[in-house]
C-alpha cells in the first residue's frame, strides 16, 4: 500500500512528529472538559426508523457527525465530509466540477444512487435524477449535524435510496441561541460571509441563516479535451487545451426556521450564479459560458408523539421551486470545430433551461400499544413537475441521419426541437414497519414500502434487520433490504440530445444487499465497528451506443447487472484528555457481470484518519489524512490505472468558552499533492480531472 502513497515520507514524518508532541500531553488535565464534549451528540440518530434512537441499536450501517466535529475537522463544504464517511468516495463529474457521493462501489455518472435530503425532504430534481448539476456546494455554518445509512433505505424513504441515505438536518433556535457572525476568506479569491441567529419571539422559536460568497476556484489545467481527439480525427484546431477549468462562482443562501408548540415551518433559498462549467459541459473547455440555479423550498410539519396511549401523528407539506438556466449558453464544442460533418465556425452552441416544481404531501402515525412491538405506518403523495422547458442553440439534429445542420445564430427552439417537452410525475406510497423487541437483547425491525408511479408503474421494497445486544459493550446486526432508483426525465424523455436518447419504456433499477456489522467498546475510551457487505444491482440503466435510432446515438436502456463485496472498519479513541483519535478503512470490489470486469471510478482501498489535540487551554489542533488508491478504469478503456493520491489537512482553531471571538486557519492538502479524479470512458478528457492544489482559509466568528 506504501508505495501507492505518493510523497509518503513527508506526511508519515510529519504525523509522526504531530503525534510525538500529542503525547507529551498524556495525563496532564489542564483542560477545563475532556475532548470528547467538543463533539456533539453522536450517539442517536433519527433516519434509521424515522424516530431517534441509540445509535448502535439502529437497524443500519450508519454514521452521525455533528455540527462540532465539523468544526473540528475544518470542512466548510458538505463534500469535505462526505470524504471522510467509511465506504463514500466524492468523485467528480468534467459538467461544472460536480460531486459525486459514491458509496461502496456504486459509481454512476450523475450520482443518483444516493439519496440526499435536507431535514428528511428529498432534495432530488427531475431531469437527471440527483441533487442539481448546478449544485454550487452546500455550505455547513447553519447545520446542526449529518446522519448518513450507508445501505438501502427504500423501505422508508423510496426512490434513490439506493446505496445510501444523507439527512442534513439544519439548525434551530436551540442549536443557535443569540447571534453569530462570521467571515471567512482564503485562497483562488473565495470569501464567505454570514450570520445566523436563533432566540424567542413571543410564544414561538425562531432561527435565521443568511450567507454570502464567492469563489473563483482552483484553475488547474487540462491538457487535452474532447475536442482535442475531434481535432485530430477532422484536422481542426479548434480545442482551447491546454487551458485551465473554470470553477468560478457567486454564492446566496437563506433559511428561516419557526417553531411554535407541534408546529414547524421551514423556508430556504439557495442561489448559485455566473456559475463556471469545469472542463465544460462536452468536456471541451469553456472559459467564457456560466450556468445558474436557483432553489426555494418551504416545508410545515406538525409531529405530537403521544396523542393517546401508545400513538403518535405526524405529517408534512413540502414544496421545491427549481430553475437552472443558461444566461449566455452553453459552447458545447468552441469555435472552428467540425461535428458529424458540419463545420462550425461559431462553436456548437446549446442553451438547455428548465423549471421545475415540486409537491411533497406525507403522514404517518406510530403505536406501541402491542406489548414489544413498536409500529409504524405512513404514507404520501409527490407531484414532481418539470413544467417548463427552453432550447436555445444554433445546430439542428436530423434524428433519421444522426447529421447535423449549422444554423448560424443562436435561435430559440423549444417548439421545434427541444432537448425535452415538459413532463410531470406523481407518486402514491404507503409503508409499514415493525419493531419487534421479541427478547431482552433482540430486535427484529422489518419493513415494507410500496411506490406507484404515474409513468413506470410500481415498485415494492423490504427490508429486515436483526439486531442483537450481545453484550452490555457490543452489538452485533444482521441486515438485509432491497432499494430502487426511478428511471429520471431525461433517461425517459430526452430528445434531440447530441449523445443520449430518452427510452419511455425504462423500469426502475434495483439493489438487493446483504449486511454484518459489530460494535465493540472495547473500553470506555475505546470503540471499534466494523461490517461486511454484499449487493446485486440488477436492471442498472445505461446509456446504450447504437441501440436504436441513427449512428452516434445512444439510447439509455435496462442492461446493467452489477455485483459488489467489501467491508469498512472504523475506530475512535479518546487516547487523553486532549488528544482523540479517529480513523476508518474501506475496502470494496464491484464486478459488471456484462463483462466481468471492474466496474472502475471508485478506488478499492480508501483510508482516513484524523486526530484533534488540544495543546492548550482554547486552542484546538486538528489533522487529517486521506489516501485514495488506485482507481481501475471502466471495461474498454485502455488508459493505465489511476494512480492515489494522499492529502493531509492540518485546521487550528480557538474554543470559545470565556470569550465571544473564535478563530480558524486552514491549510487544505498541505504538501501541495497532485489530486487527479477519472473522467469518463469513453475517453474525452485523456488526462483526467485535476482538483485543487494546496489552499488556505482563514475564519473569525463573533458571537453575542
Amino acid at each position: 500500500m506504501g508505495s501507492a502513497i505518493v510523497g509518503l515520507p513527508a506526511e508519515v514524518a510529519f504525523g509522526v512528529v504531530m503525534l510525538a508532541c500529542a503525547s507529551a500531553a498524556f495525563g496532564q488535565e489542564t483542560a477545563e472538559e475532556q475532548l470528547l464534549q467538543l463533539y456533539g451528540d453522536a450517539s442517536t440518530i433519527s433516519i434509521a426508523t424515522g424516530a431517534m434512537q441509540p445509535l448502535g441499536r439502529a437497524p443500519a450501517v450508519a454514521t452521525v457527525i455533528t455540527a462540532e466535529d465539523i468544526q473540528a475537522m475544518g470542512a466548510v463544504d458538505l463534500d469535505e465530509v462526505m470524504e471522510t464517511v467509511p465506504g463514500m468516495h466524492v468523485a467528480r463529474n468534467s459538467i461544472v466540477n460536480s460531486p459525486g457521493y459514491v458509496m461502496r462501489g456504486m459509481f454512476d455518472v450523475n450520482n443518483t444512487h444516493i439519496l440526499l435530503l435536507q431535514n428528511g425532504i428529498p432534495m432530488t430534481l427531475m431531469f437527471v435524477g440527483n441533487k442539481g448539476n448546478v449544485w454550487g456546494g452546500l455550505p455547513l455554518e447553519n447545520v446542526a449535524r449529518i446522519e448518513i445509512i450507508r445501505g438501502p433505505g427504500s423501505a422508508l424513504y423510496g426512490a434513490d435510496a439506493y446505496s445510501g441515505v444523507i439527512n442534513v438536518i439544519t439548525k434551530t433556535a436551540a442549536d443557535t441561541p443569540g447571534s453569530e457572525f462570521g467571515l471567512r476568506a482564503g485562497s483562488f479569491a473565495t470569501w464567505d460571509t454570514w450570520v445566523q441567529h436563533g432566540g424567542k419571539m413571543g410564544p414561538g422559536n425562531v432561527a435565521a441563516y443568511l450567507r454570502l460568497g464567492s469563489t473563483d476556484g482552483a484553475k488547474e489545467t487540462i491538457t487535452a479535451d474532447a475536442q482535442t481527439l475531434r481535432d485530430k480525427a477532422a484536422g481542426t484546431h479548434a480545442s482551447l487545451a491546454p487551458g485551465p477549468v473554470s470553477l468560478g462562482r457567486d454564492a446566496a443562501d437563506a433559511s428561516l426556521d419557526l417553531g411554535y408548540d407541534k408546529w414547524r415551518l421551514r423556508g430556504g433559498y439557495k442561489l448559485r450564479d455566473d456559475v463556471g462549467l469545469g472542463a465544460g459541459v462536452g468536456s471541451a473547455l469553456d472559459p467564457t459560458s456560466a450556468a445558474r440555479s436557483e432553489r426555494i423550498t418551504t416545508d410545515v410539519s406538525w409531529i405530537d408523539a403521544n396523542v393517546g396511549p401508545g400513538v403518535g401523528l405526524g405529517f408534512t407539506a413540502a414544496y421545491l421551486q427549481y430553475i437552472d438556466t443558461v444566461p449566455g449558453n452553453l459552447v458545447l464544442s468552441p469555435p472552428g470545430s467540425r461535428v458529424a460533418g458540419a463545420n462550425f465556425p461559431n462553436g456548437l452552441i446549446g442553451g438547455p433551461n428548465k423549471w421545475e416544481r415540486q409537491l411533497r404531501l406525507s403522514g404517518y402515525a406510530t403505536y406501541s400499544g402491542i406489548a414489544h412491538h413498536n409500529l409504524r405506518f405512513g404514507g404520501g403523495h409527490d407531484d414532481l413537475n418539470m413544467y417548463k422547458t427552453a432550447t436555445y442553440k444554433n445546430y439542428l439534429i436530423n434524428q433519421a441521419t444522426g447529421a447535423y445542420t449549422y444554423m448560424g445564430a443562436v435561435s430559440d427552439y423549444s417548439a421545434t426541437q427541444p432537448f425535452m417537452r415538459p413532463h410531470r410525475r406523481f407518486v402514491d406510497y404507503a409503508y409499514v414497519q415493525d419493531e419487534w423487541n421479541f427478547a431482552p437483547d433482540l430486535t427484529l425491525t422489518a419493513g415494507v414500502r410500496h411506490d406507484g408511479y404515474s409513468d413506470v408503474g410500481g415498485t415494492t421494497n423490504p427490508r429486515l434487520a436483526l439486531v442483537w445486544e450481545a453484550g452490555f459493550n457490543m452489538t452485533v446486526k444482521l441486515l438485509a433490504g432491497r432499494a430502487f432508483r426511478a428511471p429520471s426525465f431525461n433517461e425517459l424523455y430526452g430528445v434531440n440530445n447530441p449523445v443520449n436518447k430518452g427510452n419511455p419504456g425504462l423500469r426502475p433499477e434495483t439493489n438487493q444487499t446483504h449486511e454484518a456489522a459489530i460494535s465493540w467498546h472495547a473500553r470506555q475510551d475505546l470503540q471499534l465497528n466494523a461490517n461486511v457487505f454484499a449487493y446485486h444491482m440488477r436492471d442498472v440503466i445505461r446509456a446504450v451506443s447504437g441501440s436504436s435510432g441513427p449512428a452516434g446515438f445512444s439510447t439509455f436502456q435496462n442492461t446493467g447487472d452489477q455485483k459488489g463485496l467489501g467491508g469498512e472498519f472504523e475506530v475512535v479513541w479518546a487516547a487523553s484528555r486532549t488528544l482523540r483519535l479517529t480513523a476508518n478503512y474501506s475496502r470494496q470490489r464491484s464486478t459488471d457481470l456484462a463483462t466481468n470486469a471492474d466496474v472502475g471510478y471508485d478506488p478499492h482501498d480508501h483510508v482516513y484518519a484524523r486526530g484533534d489535540w488540544r495543546f492548550m487551554s482554547g486552542l484546538l489542533a486538528s489533522m487529517q489524512a486521506n489516501w485514495v488508491g488506485v482507481r481501475q478504469r471502466a471495461f474498454g478503456d485502455t488508459r493505465p490505472d489511476l494512480a492515489g493520491y494522499m492529502t493531509v489537512d492540518l485546521t487550528l482553531r480557538t474554543a470559545r468558552p470565556k470569550t465571544a471571538w473564535e478563530f480558524a486557519g486552514s491549510i487544505r492538502n498541505l504538501f501541495n499533492r497532485r489530486v487527479v479524479e477519472p473522467s469518463l470512458f469513453p475517453v474525452q478528457i485523456a488526462n483526467d480531472l485535476p482538483q485543487a492544489p494546496r489552499s488556505l482559509y482563514l475564519q473569525a466568528m463573533y458571537s453575542l
